[in-house]
């Protein structure tokens, strides 16, 4: 006579495991939301188009931060390097978040004869820019530092006062800890040349991917009401299908 075979049921998870694995779910994710990764919205149009408005990107916080032995296998630090693409806190305005790319780092020489950068004395060859043809020459902006800054260019009062002490031989030398950033929207970026040096100390990290685009107007960071907020996300869940940018899923940045 044939011996039946058992088969041996799997024990099921009883609530209290259920909920332990939730949590530490939960408390990993919260882990990597708050010290790992940091989730952005693009605002403006000065790094285009490398970043549209409307782009939405996770910051890889990690990265650019002092070295530490027990995340460095996981995630390595590096140095920041010329042309990484960077989030950081404004020097001049405190709270909000910029997202430029890296120009100068400690020691360089920088200064731009008619909208072309130069660093250590380099022309630079920059695919990534953009220039408006028809926009106004601005011989501040254009050929930075040699042009005197005024009133009329929106330069911050502290780097109007400060610039000239870092300026030699017509090249704006950077300091130590601190970085040059410009957008790569050349002519409509407000960056270092208007605002100053970028300290290391409010360097939160660099944008590693766009999870999801949605396009969305110049002026919506702007709209800082309740009821325009409101007005905006039920805007997105009607047109979420047709107003995102799909083609810029899970793009790299760089």
């Amino acid at each position: 006579m044939a011996k039946k075979e058992t088969i041996e049921e799997k024990p099921r998870e009883t609530t209290v495991e259920f909920l332990v694995s939730l949590a530490a779910v939960l408390v990993t994710g919260l882990f990597i939301i708050t010290f790992i990764v940091q989730a952005f919205e693009i605002p403006s149009s000065s790094m285009e188009r490398t970043l549209l408005i409307g782009d939405h990107v996770f910051v890889n916080r990690i990265g650019f931060s002092p070295k530490t032995s027990w995340i460095g296998p996981i995630l390595p630090y590096r140095q920041i390097r010329r042309g990484d693409i960077f989030v950081f806190l404004s020097p001049a305005e405190p709270g909000l978040y910029v997202v430029k790319r890296v120009m100068g780092i400690p020691g360089d020489r920088i200064h731009l004869r008619d909208g072309v950068v130069y660093r250590n004395g380099e022309k630079l060859d920059e695919p990534y820019v953009i220039h408006n043809p028809n926009d106004p020459y601005n011989p501040y902006r254009d050929n930075f530092p040699a042009v005197p800054p005024s009133d009329f260019n929106g330069v911050n009062p502290d780097w109007a006062l400060t610039l000239p002490q870092h300026i030699q031989g017509g090249d704006i030398v950077v300091p130590e800890n601190s970085y040059f950033g410009m957008g790569d929207n050349r002519d409509v970026s407000l960056d270092s040349r208007y605002w100053g040096f970028v300290p290391k100390e409010n360097v939160v990290g660099r944008p590693m991917f766009i999870y999801w685009s949605f396009e969305t107007p110049p002026d919506q960071y702007e709209q800082t009401e309740i009821g325009q907020r409101l007005g905006f996300v039920a805007h997105v869940v009607i047109h979420f299908f047709d107003q995102t940018r799909w083609r810029r899923t899970l793009r790299l940045v760089r």
